[in-house]
């Protein structure tokens, strides 16, 4: 039944996608501010006590009731599941910006393309050169690309072969948003946040993370260059700070032979490189840092839809055979 949910989700989101401003969104925005304004006061144990509102009782909520709709019909849990997994899983949650900064690259007008960088990361891109401009939009694609859908698909399949339905899915993606939400919270809107609860926000998800982002740099490999994939993944995974970042950003290099890492232009927000420095000459793309590979042009762009999509089309491939295995054996 996992691989029919994701399929229909899948299917679903294209058809009917959410809009890039969704209820779903200032939902769970309203949700976790709720939850740090009402458990945080500030103390460091208090910070779990946070963290598990905000992520745990959603998660288990959802668990509750899938379990009641199985009870009741296996179609209405399924039906459950394609639901849920349309709010978690899908391309269209952050494929908005990705597709109007490629159109306005094409157009020439990078004035555009730095503008909407800059909104969808929060960050400031006004300096920033094209092949920079690039490099940031193909590794923030790859990162949302892992966390909106192969990292969900990941715990949803989990979890569901141990009929937990959607708990998985929405575990990840409550842990994910909350890790986002309170160093977004803190760097963006200038908000006093607690040091200890964004420490475990992040140390939580990194720990969710750990099995799907290799599994995924695993799936960029196979359906890319797979040599200079696993050679990028050795040699080149510690120069991001994140190590789970690190290993699927050089997969994916090395997949494309892409440049990608390296320190960014001045004016720019640190990026998540361990190379960047605020220093350096204003239009110049330092290289220094950054994988092997070609620096990023415009028709990479292409070639990031087409890695993830392959991609997507190798695990489903797995999954039902592994279905198929389950129901003849």
């Amino acid at each position: 039944m996992s691989f029919f949910a994701v399929l229909f989700a899948l299917l679903i989101e294209q058809l009917k996608p959410l809009p890039r401003d969704n209820w779903v969104h200032e939902t769970l925005v309203s949700w976790v501010r709720w939850t740090g304004r009402n458990f945080d006061a500030g103390e460091k144990h208090h910070t779990r006590v946070v963290w598990a509102v905000s992520v745990l009782l959603p998660a288990v909520l959802i668990g509750g009731v899938y379990l009641l709709v199985r009870e009741y019909s296996l179609l209405l849990a399924l039906v459950f599941d394609v639901a849920l997994l349309y709010l978690t899983l899908g391309f269209r949650q952050f494929s908005h910006y990705f597709t109007d900064i490629r159109d306005a690259l094409e157009r020439s007008d990078e004035i555009e393309a730095r503008r909407l960088l800059a909104e969808w990361r929060h960050l400031d891109a006004s300096e920033l050169p094209r092949t920079e401009v690039l490099r940031h939009v193909i590794e923030h694609a790859l990162l949302a690309a892992h966390r909106h859908v192969f990292g969900v698909f990941f715990w949803f399949v989990l979890l569901s072969a141990l009929g937990l339905g959607p708990v998985g899915a929405v575990l990840y993606r409550m842990a994910e948003f909350s890790s986002r939400y309170w160093g977004y919270r803190q760097r963006a809107l200038e908000a006093p946040a607690n040091d200890a609860l964004q420490a475990l926000s992040r140390r939580v998800f990194s720990w969710l993370d750990y099995m799907p982002a290799r599994l995924t740099a695993f799936g960029f490999a196979v359906v890319g260059n797979f040599e200079e994939a696993v050679a990028g993944w050795r040699r080149d995974a510690p120069l991001w700070q994140h190590a789970n970042e690190g290993i699927l950003l050089s997969a994916a290099a090395g997949a494309l032979g892409l440049q990608l890492g390296g320190a960014a232009a001045p004016g720019v927000t640190p990026d998540r490189s361990k190379t960047f420095m605020a220093g350096g000459e204003a239009g110049i793309a330092d290289a220094q840092g950054s994988t092997a590979g070609v620096p990023p042009q415009s028709g990479h762009l292409q070639s990031v839809v087409g890695l993830v999509w392959r991609s997507v089309v190798l695990w489903m491939l797995l999954v039902a055979l592994l279905s198929l295995a389950n129901v003849v054996g």
